[in-house]
C-alpha cells in the first residue's frame, strides 16, 4: 500500500506572514476551553487584541464559563480568520493553541494592555475596569494555518510574537508616536487606507503600532500592515508607515 501524500505543506515565511495577519488582525474570535466539570471542549466568542509583542489578549468576565474554566486549565485554542461570499472554507483560518495568563491589574503590563485594548475596542470603556473582569495573555505554543484548500501548515508559536528587543520602548512611545506622525501627516490615516486598499468605511484612524507593523481601524473593520523587517524603534516605525502611505506604487 503506498504511503499518502501529507496534506501539509513546507511552512516558509508567506505562511507565517498570513497566520501573524490572521491573528493580529482579528477583533474578536472562537475560543475553545476545556469545562471543568465535565472535561469537554466548550467553545465561546471574545473580543481580541495584541499585546507589544503580539501575543493575542481576551478582557472576560470572571463569571463567565470560559473564564471559569481557563481558572481550571489555562490550556485554549483561538480561531481566528473571516469568511466572505461563497464557500466559508475557502478562506484562511488560523487555530492557535494557548496557554492563558491572567494580567495581574495595578501594573505597567495591564496598564499597556488596557490601553491598547481600549484602541481597538473602544465601546469597552463601559466595563473595561468593573472588578469581576479580567485580562488574559493567550500565549502561542503552536498553530494549525489552512490558507484555503490545499494549502495547511503547522506553525510554531515563535512564528507569532514578535522577537524584538525594541518591544518595551516601542511600547513606551506608542501613543506619542502615533499623535506625533498625525501632526506631521494629518492626512496618513486616509493615505494609508487608500494605499491598502481598505475597505469603503467612515474614517480610518491608527490604533495600535508595534515593531512589526500597525493597525488601523474604521467601525467594524480592522486593517493589519506587516512590514517587511522588524522596526528598530519608533522612528523606523515612522519611516515605514510614511513610505506605505506617500511612495509611488
Amino acid at each position: 500500500m503506498k504511503d499518502q501524500p501529507s496534506p501539509l505543506r513546507e511552512t516558509d515565511d508567506e505562511a507565517r506572514k498570513l497566520a501573524r495577519v490572521l491573528l493580529r488582525s482579528a477583533r474578536y474570535a472562537a475560543i475553545a476551553v476545556l469545562d471543568p466539570e465535565t472535561g469537554f471542549p466548550f467553545a465561546s466568542r471574545v473580543l481580541v487584541a495584541t499585546d507589544i509583542d503580539g501575543t493575542p489578549v481576551i478582557l472576560v468576565s470572571k463569571l463567565s464559563a470560559h473564564t471559569k474554566a481557563l481558572a481550571k486549565d489555562s490550556r485554549a485554542s483561538l480561531l481566528t480568520g473571516e469568511p466572505g461570499k461563497g464557500d466559508p472554507l475557502a478562506y484562511p483560518r488560523l487555530t492557535t493553541q494557548c496557554l492563558a495568563e491572567p494580567v495581574e491589574p495595578g501594573n505597567a503590563i495591564h496598564e499597556r494592555i488596557r490601553t491598547r485594548f481600549l484602541d481597538r475596542h473602544s465601546k469597552a470603556a463601559l466595563y473595561i475596569d468593573f472588578p469581576d473582569f479580567l485580562f488574559f495573555r493567550l500565549k502561542p505554543k503552536q498553530a494549525s494555518l489552512n490558507g484555503g484548500f490545499g494549502r495547511a501548515y503547522l506553525l510554531d508559536g515563535s512564528d507569532l510574537v514578535i522577537q524584538s528587543a525594541a518591544n518595551e520602548a516601542i511600547a513606551a512611545e506608542a501613543a506619542e508616536t502615533v499623535r506625533d506622525l498625525v501632526e506631521r501627516h494629518p492626512d496618513i490615516a486616509d493615505a494609508l487606507a487608500i494605499r491598502l486598499k481598505a475597505p469603503e468605511s467612515g474614517p480610518w484612524r491608527i490604533c495600535g503600532i508595534d515593531s512589526s507593523g500597525f493597525d488601523m481601524i474604521s467601525g467594524d473593520f480592522l486593517l493589519r500592515y506587516e512590514f517587511e523587517t522588524l522596526a528598530v524603534d519608533a522612528d523606523h516605525i515612522c519611516s515605514n508607515m510614511s513610505k506605505v502611505a506617500y511612495s509611488i506604487p
